[in-house]
């Protein structure tokens, strides 16, 4: 989303222009790391000639340039030589070198790497990593928190991956029962029970349903792939545009058996983590927590810890905010260990271990979940094939005991 914004920056001048950011809590926080004092904020849309050529830095691409870079910082180079050196590496990655030569440019300026890696326009960076590397600056820490960062992108590269790689077998499973239940429908049920219709005979009530419905797909096919695509587009726009629908759907996947209890794992986990990194690069408090907001995706989550999250900033704890807030049940465990962590002021470790405890909740339960589909994919295809299989032979054993009756 784009927004628009107007106000003064640090020097006291006048500063006006437009930036992206997925909510109006993210717009007002990139702002104020910039050091500008927004007068007035709004989404606009207007389009941006940038929004088209900037793109989200892969994981896995993020990953290696934290790892390699505070590999160089922690044997003594510069930041400025460590960035020299690694443009000449990813030469033939047009696009990488291009943001490394970018931020080579900014340095070179004498900017710092927080500014040089804001204000580059080759790659949108996640707010929480510039953040902390603004922190990590100031704070002389910068290898230890490109270290964790390394980890942190890796880490959720290897989630996708792995989730990916599960569903692959299954997906496929379910795309060719589709596919040869289709095939069996249209081209070999009717050839074959045409044999019996010329006898004249009545068929079964499931070879009549078994008909219908090749029928129906031959006479209307071009019309139904037409609307299965209406709807997937429809979807995705009514998604990606309604903020209303967008929640609505999302309330409706952490409300669903099973499913809803993964999303919910995966989003605490991935907030406790990198509130836990934040905290840990330096980060205030107040700060860590809207920063580890801005990474929800599931958007009635998200906007539960947003409404908290401005308690905070008054001074109140996140967990009583977390209590005292309507949405969608939170888990126990969660807002139990945050109080503590509060109470005790070791937010940063126990996010860290709750992190880490929903993670290996959610491999068992994905391991599970995966075990039970496959075998239900063949239990699918196979009800398939028995109905049709029982549509053509129906007719056969009917006709061999008509005679004999």
């Amino acid at each position: 989303m784009l927004f628009k914004y107007k106000g003064m920056d640090k020097s006291g001048k006048t500063v006006k222009g437009t930036l992206s950011a997925s909510s109006i809590e993210e717009a007002k926080q990139k702002l104020r790391s910039q050091s500008i004092f927004y007068q007035s904020l709004a989404p606009t849309h207007k389009i941006s000639l940038e929004g088209f050529s900037n793109q989200q830095m892969p994981g896995p691409m993020l990953s290696n340039f934290s790892r390699e870079l505070s590999s160089y910082l922690n044997s003594g180079m510069a930041i400025l030589t460590a960035i020299k050196l690694l443009e000449n590496q990813h030469r033939k990655e047009k696009r990488y070198s291009d943001f490394l030569d970018a931020v080579k440019t900014k340095i070179e300026e004498g900017q710092s790497l927080f500014n040089a890696l804001s204000s580059q326009k080759v790659y949108t960076l996640p707010e929480f990593f510039l953040q902390s590397i603004n922190v990590a600056g100031q704070s002389g820490r910068m290898v230890e928190v490109l270290i964790n960062m390394g980890n942190f992108f890796s880490a959720q590269s290897k989630v996708k991956k792995q989730v990916g790689n599960a569903i692959a077998y299954p997906l496929f499973i379910f795309v060719v029962a589709i596919g040869m239940s289709g095939f069996l429908i249209t081209f070999v049920v009717p050839k074959i029970t045409a044999i019996f219709k010329d006898t004249g005979q009545e068929l079964p009530p499931i070879t009549q349903f078994v008909l219908g419905t090749s029928d129906f797909l031959l006479a209307h096919y071009i019309a139904i792939l037409i609307a299965l695509a209406a709807i997937v587009v429809g979807y995705k726009v009514a998604y990606s545009k309604s903020r209303m629908f967008k929640k609505m759907i999302d309330t409706m996947l952490l409300k669903t058996p099973v499913i809803g209890t993964l999303i919910q794992n995966y989003e605490l986990g991935r907030f406790s983590y990198i509130l836990s990194l934040t905290l840990g690069s330096g980060v205030s408090y107040a700060q860590g927590v809207g920063l580890a907001v801005s990474t929800f995706n599931n958007s009635a989550l998200k906007e539960r810890f947003e409404n908290a999250s401005q308690k905070v900033i008054e001074g109140n704890k996140l967990s009583n905010a977390l209590q005292l807030s309507r949405g969608v049940a939170l888990k126990r465990n969660f807002l139990q260990a945050l109080a503590l962590g509060e109470e005790s002021s070791e937010v940063a470790n126990i996010m860290g271990n709750i992190s880490q405890l929903y993670q290996e909740e959610n491999e068992d339960r994905l391991k599970l979940l995966l075990s039970m589909l496959e075998p239900t994919m063949m239990l699918f295809i196979g009800a398939i094939v028995g109905v049709i299989v029982a549509a053509m032979l129906l007719p056969i054993f009917s006709m061999s005991l008509g005679p004999q009756g």
